[in-house]
């Protein structure tokens, strides 16, 4: 399912016009990024939760020529599943 697939869905289970679909989807988008970038964990009760995590420098290495390269440490997103959804998914 891509943004436009869910759009077309929100409408439709919401029964409001895609172009508002499209507004809220956008709204909660940018609501969870601003969260995130200021560290802040989102948690979606039944549905999960993001949160923002460090990862740590490591060596990896480069498949095609078997070099060592150094990877740097970075901020990654991390979702956890709630329950409900874990329990809809198996």
């Amino acid at each position: 399912m891509n943004k436009n697939d869910l759009i077309e869905s929100i409408a439709q289970s919401a029964q409001i016009s895609k172009i508002a679909a499209e507004r809220g989807l956008n709204g909660l988008l940018a609501t969870l990024s601003t969260a995130m970038k200021e560290g802040k964990r989102v948690t979606l009760v039944g549905f999960g939760s993001f949160s923002v995590v460090d990862r740590a420098p490591r060596m990896g290495r480069n498949p095609k020529t078997g070099e060592t390269v150094p990877i740097p440490s970075r901020r990654v997103v991390k979702f956890r599943p709630g329950k409900d959804l874990s329990g809809k998914v198996q």
